[in-house]
């Protein structure tokens, strides 16, 4: 179950940091992260039992906050399971041009493939296409007054971002994915 309060960082209001709430990210505009990125830090989240990594299963993984806690840095929890948002062009995925998978940090579900990846000039990793459309579920959005369309893990329920309809052909799509969400499985 996801709880929006909690840990959270110190809020942050600025025209900017609302500006790109609104074109790309968090269900919040006050929920962006307040201290520059360090170096990566990856936990690794126990892996799933379930029958294939590449398409939703119809098995629903459902943690309590506390066990999400154990299995995720503190930036991983607040943007996979407060809705938080990674500060734009700040992502490790952003730049990313090696081909690949991209997977939910939280359940190692496939979600985006590079093949469907374009910069979008928003400053968070995009896709016009999921690997799979069962394996993310889209939500409607109204928390910032403004009608947008919420993305999350299929099997897990985190948050990766948000979907919106002025993306390339051919789907028209751009899935706008905070880079926290994401894990990066390089093609062999």
């Amino acid at each position: 179950m996801k709880h929006r309060t909690g840990f959270l960082p110190a809020i942050v209001f600025s025209a900017t940091a609302i500006g790109f709430a609104l074109s790309c990210g968090s269900s919040s505009a006050s929920r962006t992260l307040t201290e520059e990125p360090g170096p990566e830090v990856s936990a690794t989240p126990a892996k799933v039992a379930a029958a294939s990594d590449a398409v939703f299963d119809g098995q629903k993984l459902e943690r309590s906050d506390e066990e999400w806690k154990k299995l995720l840095t503190p930036e991983q929890f607040y943007i996979l399971r407060e809705d938080g948002t990674d500060y734009p062009f700040k992502s490790q995925y952003h730049d990313n041009k090696v081909k690949g998978d991209y997977y939910c940090t939280a359940c190692h579900l496939k979600l985006f493939n590079s093949a469907t990846k374009f910069d979008s000039g928003t400053g968070w990793p995009s896709f016009w296409q999921p690997v799979n459309k069962k394996n993310i579920v889209e939500k409607e959005d109204r928390s910032l007054g403004d009608v947008r369309t919420e993305v999350e893990c299929a099997r897990c329920g985190s948050h990766l971002g948000h979907v919106f309809d002025d993306g390339p052909e051919p789907t028209g799509l751009r899935y706008c994915i905070n880079g926290t969400a994401l894990k990066f499985e390089k093609a062999k």
